[in-house]
């Protein structure tokens, strides 16, 4: 196959984005494919930055915004020429236009395959909000919520405390805050808001945290996650050495793990996704199942969550990456198929 694996992006995630991208185009690679690794900041890179790239590792915190504003989309557009001809663009893309429909939109007008959900799919998972919806007219449980503003005192009195006030449209856990006293709301959701233009505030739900890889319409390995560092499972937990243990397979009875791959499926379909996607839970005390969310494009580096959901069922990293691509062109050669006009 010819793969362009498109990474960088604009959004709080991009450091997580290079680190999938560049590892998923080392390991096509590896496997004989003829892949280009692009940024979407300087187009395609030459096989010294990709070296350089593999080296580095994600940094505690995400990218600043004036670290943001200097990584702009234009080489996309003005050099076309980094995607063309290609089988299939890989997208290592994680939150913002890169996970929000906008670029599943722009590759469906360039009738370009891609990897991942189409861009209604996409742009309806992002929405936390109206993910939730979804999940409940589909029998999937999710913890109770309001959008913000809200008063501290309304907040008590529906949701109680503690509460998670997080931003509704961005991912690995950025903008995201467990408040436990009222008078701590405020800030909570002041902070939340210059990460994005909508907030949810969310019940919190005490229990363990699960994950579900989805595949091809098949549910892979239940994982429990168990930061080491804080409460929840935040940016630094998620990308730095130590910061959470991830148990694959979970510790679960056969009865449970069934249970909860059936719920992580009902997700996934619920929100009209494709090719894959990693579905996230809590589990309370009394043994309920909470939907938090389901990423459409989680992170893909050989220590990600879906990949080790994938290991833990006999799929390698090289042979995920390779499923991942052979299933967009087949879902692409399907879509024209379908449109296609019989000539009279």
């Amino acid at each position: 196959m010819k793969v362009a694996v498109l990474f960088g992006g604009t959004s709080s995630e991009r450091d997580v984005s290079i680190a999938s991208g560049i590892q998923v185009a080392k390991a096509l690679r590896e496997a004989g494919h003829d892949v280009f690794a692009v940024d979407t900041s300087r187009g395609m890179l030459d096989a010294e930055e990709q070296r350089r790239l593999l080296n580095n590792g994600i940094a505690p915190q995400p990218p600043k915004e004036e670290e943001l504003a200097v990584a702009t989309n234009k080489a996309l557009l003005t050099k076309p020429e980094d995607l063309k001809d290609v089988d299939v663009v890989f997208l290592a893309l994680h939150g913002g236009t890169g996970e929000d429909g906008t670029i599943q939109a722009f590759f469906d007008l360039a009738d370009v395959p891609y990897t991942g959900s189409g861009h209604s799919g996409s742009a309806v998972a992002m929405d936390k909000d109206l993910s939730k919806r979804l999940f409940r007219f589909a029998g999937v449980t999710t913890p109770n919520w309001i959008m913000a503003p809200a008063a501290s005192d309304a907040v008590g009195q529906d949701l109680g405390y503690p509460v998670v006030v997080k931003s509704n449209s961005q991912g690995s856990s950025v903008g995201l805050y467990i408040v436990k006293e009222p008078e701590n709301l405020k800030a909570a959701i002041d902070s939340a808001f210059q990460c994005d233009d909508e907030v949810m505030i969310e019940e919190f739900i005490e229990g363990r945290e699960f994950t579900v890889g989805i595949l091809n319409d098949r549910a892979l390995a239940v994982g429990e996650i168990i930061p080491q560092k804080s409460d929840i499972f935040d940016y630094e937990s998620k990308y730095q050495e130590g910061g959470a243990k991830e148990i694959f397979p979970a510790d679960l009875s056969e009865e449970k793990t069934r249970l909860l791959q059936a719920l992580a499926l009902k997700a996934h379909r619920a929100l009209k996704l494709d090719d894959y996607s990693r579905v996230d839970f809590r589990m309370d005390d009394q043994g309920n199942f909470w939907c938090l969310e389901v990423n459409t494009l989680p992170g893909m580096t050989a220590m990600s969550l879906l990949p080790k959901s994938a290991a833990a069922v006999g799929i390698s990293f090289t042979e995920l990456c390779e499923q991942i691509c052979r299933l967009a062109i087949e879902r692409h050669m399907k879509k024209k198929k379908a449109v296609q006009i019989p000539s009279l």
